[in-house]
């Protein structure tokens, strides 16, 4: 059985088309959409996953869900520079990844409805505000990681931590305040989108 992607790019699918194009591994693409004849059918519900939610992967039996664990997954198993060297540069890069996903993606989801998602009759100006404040603090703790990091997450070099992180403050699009104060932020996301598999995967999404 192949490696198969299950999902659209227009979803958070995007962040391992990405990294199956870093790592330049053949792969299925299932481009499997929302709803109920996609994801929430009962096929992919019973066979894919159960809590209709994509993307998920797929991979000689093993199946697995939740975009960031995806490429934590295709990392440790293909291994290359993206992949952590070691036992504390895997620690680091879960840390990351679960950062990315508690500190970072709620507020910055939120922000993105608001400032360029949501129809424009259906954005509240209150909330984008809120949201905008809530991230200063996350941003600020990025910040001051890539200053340290001279640019990287960890082991001074693109890993997985900066694609799934990269990966989550796409959401941020609609609003550059958002890193406005955060100069080693912003260099790093345009470097990263810059990266040849990122622009490959983004321009599956049809944007």
């Amino acid at each position: 059985m192949s490696l198969i992607l299950h999902g659209v790019a227009r979803s958070r699918a995007v962040r391992n088309l990405w990294m199956a194009k870093e790592l330049g591994i053949s792969f299925t693409h299932d481009e499997v959409g929302f709803g109920p004849t996609g994801c929430r059918s009962p096929e992919y519900m019973a066979k894919i996953n159960p809590n209709g939610h994509i993307p998920a992967l797929s991979d000689d039996g093993v199946v697995m869900w939740e975009s960031l664990a995806i490429n934590l997954y295709l990392a440790r198993k293909f291994g290359g520079p993206l992949a952590a060297a070691g036992l504390a540069e895997e620690g680091a890069m879960l840390s990351w990844s679960f950062w990315a996903v508690t500190e970072l993606e709620p507020h910055a989801v939120e922000l993105m409805r608001h400032t360029g998602g949501k129809p424009p009759a259906e954005r509240d100006p209150a909330i984008a505000a809120k949201e905008l404040a809530a991230l200063k603090a996350p941003i600020a703790v990025l910040e001051a990681a890539l200053a340290k990091g001279n640019g990287f997450l960890v082991g001074g070099r693109f890993t997985v931590a900066d694609l799934n992180v990269a990966g989550v403050a796409f959401y941020l699009r609609f609003c550059p305040e958002a890193l406005a104060a955060a100069p080693h932020v912003k260099a790093w996301y345009e470097a990263a989108m810059a990266r040849p598999a990122a622009r490959a995967a983004f321009a599956m999404r049809g944007d």
